[in-house]
């Protein structure tokens, strides 16, 4: 109830304030978070990060206030945060479809974006598997794509599978010295307003790495070839949930993230860290392709 009490509270905060500069800090005070944690959770729920919900309510309030008044467009440009004419008339533009001078033209359409309001149900009585997992330090080697939006909306699912479908030799590459033939790692980090690193990356011991480095041992530098990183997972304690063993275990994966964000971390007992979050997808043959599972890796502490 704190949680849910917290988030409207955190949304009347940004809709009070939508003509001023909104500090992250202070909105996610509102729910006794911190702010990586608010912004995590806020965009899991929402399906848009905070920076959109703002940005989008914001051109609907000077879309209706050109369209009603006589105000200058510059004018509602700085009231909305926009420093230029230019950026306004192209955000504006965007996001309405017309240019903000035809805002008060007979026949013109605009968009409304409609306010958060958050209503209590009774949700929940569903169990989740869990455990809490202490991980040493330990690096990973992989290859990054930025991805737009929020990791669980619907263009994630596009933007991956475009990106696995586009990159098959390198994940035969690193599959070959990986010291975990049985599973693919997927890194997400990074995350803002503008979206977040996805890796594709392998576990490779340090004999293989030391050779994906030294081009005197292998004839190719496969870290500068291939745009290879290194990726430093911190020393971390995760919470760990897995999908049930099944062919397509990717659904619900997607479903499983949502719930851990509805509903096991809004129990008030554990937050987001700012740290990595990993995705393993075990895809082994061991079993058969019905014995596909997807472990889930939340970086948390303890509030």
């Amino acid at each position: 109830m704190e949680w849910i009490t917290g988030l409207q509270k955190a949304i009347d905060y940004i809709e009070d304030n939508l003509t001023e500069t909104i500090d992250y800090n202070i909105v996610a005070a509102q729910s006794f978070s911190s702010v990586y944690h608010f912004q995590r959770i806020f965009s899991i729920l929402c399906g848009f990060t905070i920076g959109e919900y703002i940005r989008d309510r914001r051109l609907t309030l000077a879309g209706a206030e050109l369209a009603m008044s006589d105000a200058k467009v510059i004018d509602v440009a700085l009231k909305y945060g926009y420093e230029s004419p230019d950026s306004f008339a192209k955000a504006f533009r965007k996001f309405h479809g017309i240019l903000p001078s035809q805002a008060r033209n007979d026949g013109s359409h605009l968009k409304s974006f409609s306010r958060l309001v958050l209503n209590l149900s009774l949700e929940g009585g569903t169990t989740m598997r869990y455990r809490i997992e202490a991980r040493p330090k330990s690096a990973l080697i992989g290859y990054r794509r930025r991805f737009e939006g929020t990791p669980y909306d619907g263009l994630r699912s596009k933007q991956e599978e475009d990106f696995f479908i586009s990159t098959r030799a390198y994940q035969w590459m690193l599959k070959g010295m990986s010291n975990d033939k049985l599973s693919d790692y997927c890194v997400l980090t990074n995350m803002d307003d503008d979206g977040y690193d996805f890796y594709i990356a392998a576990a490779v011991d340090d004999y293989e790495r030391s050779n994906m480095y030294n081009s005197n041992v292998t004839g190719i530098d496969f870290m500068d070839k291939f745009q290879f990183q290194e990726i430093i997972l911190p020393e971390r304690t995760y919470a760990v949930f897995e999908t049930e063993k099944q062919k397509m275990p990717i659904p619900q994966y997607f479903d499983i993230r949502r719930q851990i964000a509805a509903a096991w971390l809004s129990n008030e007992e554990y937050q987001i860290l700012n740290a990595p979050e990993l995705a393993v997808y075990h895809w082994g043959l061991v079993g058969g392709y019905a014995d596909r599972t997807i472990e889930i890796w939340i970086p948390v502490e303890r509030k």
